[in-house]
C-alpha cells in the first residue's frame, strides 16, 4: 500500500505555526488525514487487485437448422452433465464442468480492459482518485497561507517574536509588579494544567517536555523565581525585543494580506465542499456490482455482449458514503469559519480586557494583520496575547530601561564622573541617557545634577536622599515629578537651569520652588512666540535673585514683575533680537547686577538710570554708537562695573569722568579712536580694557589711575607709551602685544607686582635688562617672540625661567 507519510508535504507547515490554528483548523486537519486514508486505501485496491472480472454472455439459437444443430450442440456440450452414480466398477467421484467458452486467458484479460474501459462508470473507476486529490487541495488550501511567501514571512516573523516575548523574564516581572503576584500565578497554573497532557516522566524519574511540546514556541513555563532578578543580559535583550515589536507592529499594520488570504482560502475551501457534495450524491448510485458490458469484439473472442463483476463496487460505494459524511463535517466546519470571520471585525483587535487585568493602562489597541493573528492567537491560549501585551507598553519599557540604566549606571561608575562645576558645586553630568539611573540618588555627595538630552525623566522621591543638592541642570530634557520630590525640592533647591526648545518644556512645577535663588533659561523661540512670550506667574518664587534668560525675546516678560522687589541680578541674552518695551526694568529698585547682551540695542535704555542700586551694567554686542547718554549714570552712585564692549562706538563722551565711582570699563572691540583724557578722571579704575579699537595715542594722564591693576590695549595702532603709564605701581597685567611700539621704556621696571606682560606683535629688537626688577613675571607670563626674548641677559632669563 502507498503509505500516508508520502503526502505529508502537502500539509506539512513548521511546527510553531500551529499557534496559529485554532480548534476548526486542527479539527479539519484531521478530517483531511481521514478523507486522505479512503483515497489512499482506494488507490491502493485499484493498483493491487483486479478492478472487474468478466465472462460472456449466450446469444439466441438462429432460425436455420444447422444454426439450431450447432447452438443445440453447444448448449447440449455445455449443459453439465450429472454426477454419474458410483458403481462397483467405478467408485472414483467424477470431475465436475461448467459452460466451456473456448477463451483463453489473454482474452478474458482483454475483455476485462475492454470492459472496465467501455462500460463501467468513470465515476467508478477514478472515486480514490478524486477523493484523493479533492483531499490534498483542502490540505493545500488549509496551509497556503504558511507557504506563500507574502505571508509566511510576517507569520514566522511573528511567531519568533511571540515566542521570545513569551519565554522573557521581563515578560513575568512586568506583569508581578503591576498587577500583583495573584493574577500571574493564575495564569501560570492555568496555562500547566493546559500543557500538563504533554509532559512526561523521565527515564530518572525527572519531569522532561514530550516532542510535541518541544516544538511549539510555549514550551517553557517561566520559573518567577529566576525571573524576578533581571540580569544586564536579560535586560538587554528584552530592550531588543522592544524595538523589535515596535517595528514589527509598523510593518505589519500596513496591510491585510493574511487576513484576505485566510478568508479567500475558506471561501474556496466551502465552495469545493459544496461543489463536492452536488456531483457525490448524483454519482455515488453509478458504483454497481453488476455491469452489463456490450463492445464489439466478437471478430477477436467470438463473443459481443458480457456480463461484468465490479469487483470493489461495494467497498467503494461504503467508502464513497463514508467519505460524503467527511467532507459534510469539513464544510460545516469551514461554514462555521466563515461566520467567525465575518461575524466582528479581526482587522481590530482590543486590550481592553488585557488592561483591565493586569493595570497596564497604555497598552494600545491594534489593527489589520497584526490584529488579525492576536485574533487567531487567541482562539489557541489567551495567555500569548497578555504576555505579548508587555512589549506593547510603554510603561513596560521604560520600566526596563530603568532597570537596564541601574545596571548599566553603578553607583561606583557615577562617581567616576563627579566634578567641580562653575559654582564650585560638585557636580554630576549625565549626558544623552535613556532615563534618570536609580543609582544618582545613591551618592548622597553630590551638589548639583546635570541632565541633558534625556527624554521621560522621572524624578522619584528618592531624591531626598540627596540631602547636599542644591543645584539641577535640565537641557532639553522632558521631566515629571513625584510630588514627594517636589516638597523636597521646594525646601533644598537653589539654582535650577533649563535649557529649552520650546515654552511648553518648561517644567510646570519650577514655579513653586519658593527657595529657589537662582533661575536660568535658555533656549530658541519662534518668531510668533518670541513677540508674544509668557511666563506664569514668578511670585512664589519669594528668595529669587538671579534670573538669567538666554533666548530671542521681543520683551522682558510680565512675569518678571512679580520677584522684581527681590531680584538682585538680571540677564537678558537675546541673540540679536531686538528688545523692546524695557519699562518694566524700572519697577527692579533692588537690582544690581543687569546685563543685556545682543540684544540690538542702538541707544542705552533710559530704565537703566532709574536703578539706583545697580553695580554693574553689561551691554555688550549690542549696536551702540553712541553713548552720550552716559551722563545719566551719575545719578546711579554704586556702579562700579560696565560692559560696553563688542558695539560700534566711536568716541567716547567727556561726561565719563562724572562716573567717579567706576572701578572696572570695559571698552574692547569698537571703533574709538581717540582715548579721551577725562577718562582719566575716574581714578577708582582698577580694570581698563581698551583692546581691538583703533587708538594710536594713550594720554599721559593714565598716570593718575594709581589703583590700575589690568591695562590692555591689545590690537590698536599705538606707537608710543607714555612714562606715566609706569606710576601705575600696582599694575599686575599689562597687555599692549599687536600694536606698532618699537621700544619699550626701561622705566617698566617701576611695575614691581607685574605678573602678566603682552607685547607680541610689535617691533622691538631688544627687551630692556630691567624687566628684571619686575620680580613677580615669570617666563610664563611673558608672550614674547623666543628671539626677542633672548636679546634679555641671561641672569634675567634665568631668573624668569626659575620657579
Amino acid at each position: 500500500m502507498i503509505p500516508v507519510t508520502e503526502f505529508r508535504q502537502f500539509s506539512e507547515q513548521q511546527p510553531a505555526f500551529r499557534v496559529l490554528k485554532p480548534w476548526w483548523d486542527v479539527f479539519t486537519d484531521y478530517l483531511s488525514v481521514a478523507m486522505l486514508m479512503i483515497g489512499v486505501f482506494g488507490c491502493t485496491l485499484q493498483v493491487m487487485q483486479d478492478k472487474i472480472i468478466c465472462l460472456p454472455k449466450r446469444v439466441q439459437p438462429a432460425q436455420n437448422h444447422s444454426s439450431l444443430s450447432n447452438v443445440s450442440q453447444a448448449v447440449i456440450s455445455a449443459t453439465p452433465l450429472p454426477p454419474p452414480k458410483p458403481s462397483p466398477t467405478n467408485p472414483a467421484t467424477v470431475e465436475m464442468k461448467g459452460l466451456k467458452t473456448d477463451l483463453d486467458l489473454q482474452q478474458y484479460s482483454f475483455i476485462n480492459q475492454m470492459c472496465y474501459e467501455r462500460a463501467l462508470h468513470w465515476y467508478a473507476k477514478y472515486f480514490p482518485y478524486l477523493v484523493l486529490i479533492h483531499t490534498l487541495v483542502f490540505m493545500l488550501c488549509s496551509n497556503f497561507w504558511f507557504k506563500f511567501p507574502g505571508s509566511s514571512s510576517k507569520i514566522e516573523h511573528f511567531i519568533s517574536i511571540l515566542g521570545k516575548c513569551f519565554d522573557s523574564p521581563w515578560t513575568t516581572r512586568a506583569l508581578s509588579e503591576v498587577s500583583g503576584e495573584d493574577s500571574e500565578e493564575k495564569d501560570n497554573r492555568k496555562n500547566n494544567m493546559n500543557r500538563s497532557s504533554t509532559i512526561q516522566s523521565g527515564p530518572e524519574g525527572n519531569l522532561v517536555k514530550s516532542q510535541s511540546l518541544k516544538s511549539i514556541p510555549e514550551k517553557f513555563v517561566v520559573d518567577k523565581s529566576a525571573a524576578g532578578a533581571l540580569d544586564k543580559k536579560e535586560g538587554e535583550q528584552a530592550k531588543a525585543l522592544f524595538e523589535k515589536v515596535k517595528k514589527f507592529r509598523l510593518h505589519v499594520e500596513e496591510g491585510d494580506i493574511l487576513y484576505a488570504m485566510y478568508v479567500r482560502q475558506t471561501v474556496l475551501k466551502v465552495i469545493k465542499f459544496l461543489i463536492i457534495i452536488a456531483y457525490n450524491s448524483a454519482l455515488v448510485s453509478k458504483v454497481q456490482f453488476t455491469v452489463d458490458c456490450n463492445v464489439d469484439i466478437q471478430d477477436m473472442t467470438g463473443y459481443k455482449n458480457f456480463s461484468c463483476n465490479h469487483t470493489m463496487a461495494h467497498l467503494f460505494s461504503k467508502l464513497s458514503f463514508c467519505y460524503l459524511c467527511f467532507v459534510s463535517i469539513y464544510g460545516l466546519t469551514c461554514l462555521y469559519t466563515l461566520y467567525w470571520l465575518f461575524y466582528r471585525s479581526l482587522r481590530e483587535y482590543s486590550f481592553e480586557y488585557v488592561r483591565q487585568e493586569t493595570g497596564i493602562d497604555d497598552i494600545p489597541d491594534v489593527k489589520n494583520d497584526f490584529a488579525f493573528m492576536l485574533h487567531m492567537i487567541d482562539q489557541y491560549d489567551p495567555l500569548y496575547s497578555k504576555r505579548f501585551a508587555v512589549f506593547l507598553s510603554e510603561v513596560s519599557e521604560n520600566k526596563l530601561k530603568q532597570l537596564n540604566l541601574n545596571n548599566e549606571w553603578t553607583p561606583d561608575k557615577l562617581r567616576q564622573k563627579l566634578q567641580t562645576n562653575a559654582h564650585n558645586r560638585l557636580e554630576l553630568p549625565l549626558i544623552m541617557l535613556s532615563g534618570l539611573p536609580d543609582t544618582v540618588f545613591e551618592i548622597t555627595e553630590l551638589q548639583s545634577l546635570k541632565l541633558e538630552i534625556i527624554k521621560n525623566v522621572m524624578i522619584p522621591a528618592t531624591i531626598a536622599q540627596l540631602d547636599n543638592l542644591q543645584e539641577l541642570c535640565l537641557h532639553q530634557c522632558s521631566v515629571k515629578i513625584h510630588s514627594a520630590a517636589l516638597s523636597f525640592l521646594k525646601e533644598n533647591l537653589k539654582v535650577l537651569s533649563v535649557k529649552f526648545d520650546d515654552m511648553r518644556e518648561l517644567p510646570p512645577w519650577m514655579y513653586g520652588l519658593r527657595n529657589l535663588e537662582e533661575l536660568y533659561l535658555v533656549g530658541s523661540l519662534s518668531h510668533d512666540i518670541s513677540k508674544n512670550v509668557t511666563l506664569e506667574s514668578l511670585r512664589d518664587l519669594k528668595s529669587l535673585k538671579i534670573l538669567s534668560i538666554k533666548s530671542n525675546v521681543s520683551k522682558i516678560p510680565q512675569a518678571v514683575v512679580d520677584v522684581s522687589s527681590h531680584l538682585q541680578k538680571m540677564c537678558v541674552h537675546n541673540d540679536g533680537t531686538k528688545l523692546v518695551m524695557l519699562n518694566n526694568l524700572k519697577k527692579m529698585t533692588n537690582l544690581t547686577e543687569l546685563e543685556l547682551v545682543h540684544c540690538d540695542l542702538e541707544r542705552i535704555p533710559h530704565a537703566v538710570f532709574s536703578l539706583l542700586s545697580l553695580q554693574e551694567l553689561d551691554l555688550k554686542e549690542n549696536n551702540l554708537k553712541s553713548i552720550e547718554e552716559i551722563v545719566s549714570f551719575q545719578h546711579l552712585r554704586k556702579l562700579t562695573v560696565l560692559k560696553l564692549w563688542y558695539n560700534s562706538i566711536a568716541y567716547i563722551p567727556e561726561h565719563i569722568k562724572k562716573l567717579t565711582s567706576l572701578e572696572r570699563l570695559f571698552f574692547s572691540h569698537n571703533k574709538v579712536e581717540v582715548l579721551p583724557s577725562h577718562l582719566f578722571l575716574c581714578n577708582k579704575i582698577r580694570y581698563l580694557d581698551l583692546s581691538y579699537n583703533d587708538i594710536r595715542f594713550i594720554p599721559p594722564e593714565i598716570g593718575v589711575l594709581q589703583s590700575l591693576q589690568y591695562f590692555s590695549i591689545t590690537c590698536n595702532k599705538v606707537e608710543s607709551l607714555p612714562d606715566e603709564l609706569y606710576f601705575c605701581k600696582k599694575l599686575k597685567t599689562l597687555k599692549i602685544g599687536k600694536n606698532s611700539l618699537s621700544v619699550l621704556s626701561p622705566k617698566i621696571g617701576n611695575l614691581l607686582f607685574l605678573s602678566y606682560l603682552d607685547i607680541k606683535g610689535n617691533h622691538f629688537e631688544v627687551l630692556p635688562p630691567e624687566l628684571g626688577d619686575c620680580r613677580a613675571l615669570k617666563r610664563a607670563g611673558l608672550v614674547v617672540e623666543d628671539a626677542l626674548f633672548e636679546t634679555l641677559p641671561s641672569d634675567v632669563r634665568e631668573q624668569m625661567k626659575a620657579d
